[in-house]
């Protein structure tokens, strides 16, 4: 009923750029925060930046002066601008939103929606 698209992963060398996008389809009515997260082989998914309906946002450490992110809200769309990447941002990128659709029935809220997740590879 809901789906939240990912696209713009690939490889990319160090130092390079990538921008992600994830979009939010089916019986919307609305979408509250929207965010990225990764996780790297062996490791935990972790969080990589937030933003509110509002445009209020929130950034892991390891990424804050090289990763924007933005929304468009009309679109139901959340971009990252990935700037000076490492090899340490290798990862599978996931697209996470908060959001109130419509079943058929009546209206629900999920507030942890996952996309299928898109890999970004960083390396010479």
């Amino acid at each position: 009923q809901v789906q939240l698209v990912e696209s713009g992963g690939g490889l990319v060398q160090p130092g390079g750029s990538l921008t992600l996008s994830c979009a939010a389809s089916g019986r919307i009515f609305s979408v509250y925060t929207m965010g990225w997260y990764r996780q790297a082989p062996g490791k935990q998914r972790e969080l990589v930046a937030t933003i509110t309906s509002g445009g209020v946002t929130n950034y892991a450490d390891s990424v804050k002066g090289r990763f924007t992110i933005s929304r468009d809200n009309a679109k139901n769309t959340v971009y990252l601008q990935m700037n000076s990447l490492k090899p340490e941002d290798t990862a599978i990128y996931y697209c996470n939103a908060d959001l109130t659709y419509h079943t058929g029935i009546r209206y629900s809220r999920d507030n942890d929606h996952w996309g299928q997740g898109t890999q970004v590879t960083v390396s010479s």
